[in-house]
């Protein structure tokens, strides 16, 4: 049992003794046990934030990698993102070497990234007859990873519904880079 005892601590120099009285005592078990009850009450109710993730499908692992397979996808249908530094990016329409578009330098704004977006998947279509846009996101090796998750991002908002991360990056496109300055640290 918990108790708190109250003590005068006054002692005199001299004089008459007197006798001490003893001051009332309190029994602290009852507040110990509520409060012991409102933080388990409260552990209980709380939720908790869950972490936000987003879904992204992976290829299953190919057992054979000997062989390269190449898919030739229409150019009117893809778009490049090239993802460079100082939180900016490239982006053109088709082929690098003769785009049908682009390259353009935009960052990852609603101004910037969102508004191409927007623009090329009512775009696509009517150059594709109807076939929906292709995104390829390809970042350099100057990224970082916040721009690659802003990419992603923007790809949800929009509601993109095909598009890729690639890990190859070709010559031409950190030439690109190169020549718009976004391949420095």
């Amino acid at each position: 049992m918990a108790e708190l005892n109250q003590d005068s601590g006054k002692q005199g120099k001299g004089g008459k003794v007197r006798s001490k009285k003893n001051g009332g005592k309190v029994d602290l078990t009852a507040m110990v046990d509520l409060a012991f009850l409102l933080i388990t009450f409260f552990m209980l109710t709380t939720s908790l934030n869950k972490p936000q993730a987003m879904d992204v499908a992976m290829p299953d692992k190919n057992v054979e990698t000997d062989k390269k397979t190449d898919v030739d996808v229409d150019e009117h249908r893809s778009v490049t993102l090239v993802l460079g530094s100082n939180d900016k990016l490239v982006w053109y329409q088709g082929d690098v070497k003769k785009p049908l578009q682009g390259p353009t330098v935009i960052d990852y704004s609603a101004e910037g990234l969102r508004a191409t977006l927007m623009k090329m998947q009512k775009l696509v279509p009517q150059q594709a007859g109807g076939k929906d846009i292709i995104v390829v996101i390809r970042p350099s090796e100057k990224s970082v990873t916040r721009n690659i998750i802003d990419a992603l991002d923007e790809m949800k908002i929009v509601d993109i519904k095909r598009y890729m991360i690639s890990n190859r990056i070709m010559g031409d496109e950190i030439e690109l880079l190169k020549k718009e300055n976004l391949y420095n640290d």
